[in-house]
């Protein structure tokens, strides 16, 4: 696997991950949709604990606007 940056706007390759309840999601079941990818490097951390914060208190923005 190559290591790719993305930058804001870039199409993502697809992948398939399990979800927070194992369930597989693959990106491209989601083409066409608005979607934020959320990936952090280490769970229970400082810095991922403040990225899940900022979406769970920008929720209703984040719905609002069709995510």
């Amino acid at each position: 696997m190559t290591a790719q940056r993305l930058e804001p706007g870039n199409t993502a390759p697809d992948f398939t991950l399990p979800d927070q309840d194992g369930a597989s999601v693959s990106l491209h079941d989601l083409r066409g949709r608005k979607v934020i990818l959320y990936f952090y490097p280490a769970a229970m951390t400082p810095g991922c604990t403040t990225e899940a914060c900022d979406f769970r208190d920008s929720l209703a923005s984040l719905q609002g606007a069709g995510y």
